[in-house]
Formats: C-alpha cells, sequence, structure tokens
C-alpha cells in the first residue's frame, strides 16, 4: 500500500538512520530482498517524503566547534517572525531553529568555537529587528544527540506542505 510502512520499510528506514552509507546489497541482505527491491523500496520511501536525504555526521570538536548553546528569543511581534526566522536560519551556527510555546517565541541550537565567537553570534541575533531578548544556555556535556526516529510499521500521515 502506498501510504503504508511496513515492517521492511521501517527496517531499511532503521538501518540507514544508524548509517546512511550502508550499501544497498548489505540493506538487502539484512531485509531479505533482493538489491534491486530494496532500491525499488528506497526510491519509493524519497518519492514519498519519508526519506528525505542522506547526511554525513561530523564531530564538532575535530573542527574547533567547542561550544553548543540553547538561546530562547523573544521576538516581539508575530510580524517580526518571518523576518527573524528568514535571518536567523541563514545563520551558519543555527543548526535548529523552532518557535515554541511559553517563554520566548523561539528556540535555537548553535554551535561556535568559543565564547568570543558565541558573544558575537549573540550581538547579531539581538540586532535583528523586532529581537527583544535572548537567553543563552552553554551545553556543558552532550549524552545523546541524533535525528534518527523509532521505525515501526504504520500509516503514513498527509499533509499539505504548505500548511506545515
Amino acid at each position: 500500500m502506498a501510504n503504508r510502512i511496513d515492517e521492511i520499510d521501517a527496517t531499511i528506514l532503521e538501518l540507514l538512520q544508524e548509517r546512511g552509507r550502508m550499501k544497498r546489497s548489505a540493506v538487502a541482505e539484512v531485509v531479505g530482498l533482493s538489491v534491486s527491491a530494496v532500491s525499488e523500496r528506497m526510491r519509493k520511501l524519497e518519492d514519498r517524503g519519508v526519506l528525505e536525504s542522506y547526511h554525513a555526521v561530523v564531530d564538532p570538536k575535530r573542527l574547533h566547534f567547542d561550544i553548543t548553546a540553547i538561546i530562547r528569543v523573544s521576538v516581539d511581534g508575530s510580524e517580526h517572525y518571518p523576518a527573524f526566522v528568514e535571518q536567523a536560519s541563514s545563520m551558519d551556527e543555527v543548526l535548529e531553529l523552532h518557535s515554541i510555546t511559553g517563554d520566548g517565541s523561539h528556540v535555537m541550537k548553535v554551535r561556535t568555537k568559543n565564547t568570543t565567537t558565541l558573544e558575537r553570534f549573540l550581538s547579531r541575533v539581538q540586532g535583528i529587528s523586532g529581537v527583544s531578548s535572548t537567553s543563552t544556555s552553554i551545553v556543558l556535556s552532550t549524552f545523546k544527540e541524533t535525528r534518527a526516529l523509532p521505525t515501526e510499521p504504520m500509516d503514513l500521515f498527509e499533509y499539505d506542505e504548505d500548511d506545515a
């Protein structure tokens, strides 16, 4: 069924989330299908928007990005949100940017090389029109960091991306 993730699709997704460069022949061996059948399933997962892309995971410390910070941002008035989102999204330091409930209007996860570059980054954010305040927490230790989602057989959720 086109709008269903079955057990084999779920296993393929799990494998690719663990090792995005896993050869299709290795995936085929695990799920018990031919390489062409696995390729077809992967293509369908891509076409349906389930499998969006393949990424390399880079060790930030090796590239001297020693600071991870969570920054809560308050943007005054929803009329400023689109410009803030556009400008913040274009900043290389920003790994994640979310609209939130509670204190503040947005939260971002950023990486910088040191506290000096973090301070410069914060000045840039605070200079965006409509930003009234920021609150920064520096991450001391990271125990888990993943983009992997649990996979299981399920019906796909259909939505209009324009409404998302």
